[in-house]
């Protein structure tokens, strides 16, 4: 009897299925559009993520312990920040600092304040916020002691430009699995590809995260110009230099005092 009780498996005794374990919380997201055309007009405009819960809980949503962060990114450039000195009257550069691979535009949203959802460590590993993803420096074994002076810097220029933003409570549960996210886009919104990632975290624990692709684009006339820069840089050079010549000598001419 004992050895034909061991041979019956956990899923079928006593004519009962195996119980399966609830599967884990995963979120999904698109955007309102996948292409943003910039044009002379172009003033800036409002970019809406829309984003689903799948297997959320149904007593932690009732708490309003899920959180959403939703953050979009754009194009990786190499910058330099210099600093300026003044000597002997004249302002000129001095230390400077090369970062690699540096966002040039960062829009943060979130259901609630950063420091309420989790904790600095989580945010610095997932790269959330705009002081927490590194910024890494040409030479990092540099004694000048000038990298992190120069980091902060270049966060504050970008901050000023408009260019990074975080917006709490930009995000927002529209019902109990479907949530809204609302980013500003600036006039001097960067063209390239930019990523966008929505986070999601429970009772301050990361979860799961998704991702989309937004692609900024130039149109009309602007764009045949940067095309002709990026593609014919010489003939676009030389033509620069010779409409520069020709508007200063036809307004020499225009403006001749008799």
């Amino acid at each position: 009897m004992a050895s034909a009780a061991q041979a019956i498996e956990p899923e079928t005794a006593f004519g009962l299925p195996h119980l399966q374990t609830p599967a884990a919380e995963t979120v999904e997201i698109g955007l309102s559009t996948e292409t943003i055309a910039l044009t002379s007009n172009f003033s800036g405009t409002n970019l809406t993520i829309f984003g689903a819960l799948d297997n959320a809980d149904p007593l932690i949503q009732r708490q309003g312990r899920y959180d959403i962060i939703v953050v979009l990114q754009g194009p990786s450039r190499d910058l330099v920040v210099r600093k300026k000195e003044r000597h002997l009257g004249v302002w000129i550069n001095a230390a400077s600092e090369t970062f690699l691979g540096v966002p040039l535009s960062y829009s943060l949203a979130s259901t609630r304040n950063l420091q309420d959802i989790t904790d600095p460590k989580t945010y610095r590993q997932l790269s959330v916020g705009t002081s927490n993803f590194y910024m890494a420096p040409e030479d990092p074994n540099s004694l000048s002691g000038n990298i992190p002076i120069f980091s902060d810097e270049l966060r504050a220029i970008k901050t000023r430009q408009g260019l990074y933003t975080q917006r709490i409570g930009g995000v927002e549960f529209i019902s109990r699995t479907l949530f809204r996210a609302t980013l500003a886009l600036p006039a001097n919104v960067p063209v390239g590809r930019h990523k966008a990632r929505a986070l999601l975290f429970r009772n301050g624990v990361f979860l799961r995260e998704a991702n989309a692709g937004l692609e900024i684009v130039k149109a009309g006339f602007e764009q045949s110009v940067y095309e002709a820069a990026h593609k014919h840089s010489l003939w676009y050079g030389l033509f620069a230099v010779f409409l520069a010549m020709f508007t200063g000598w036809f307004g020499r001419i225009l403006f001749k005092k008799d």
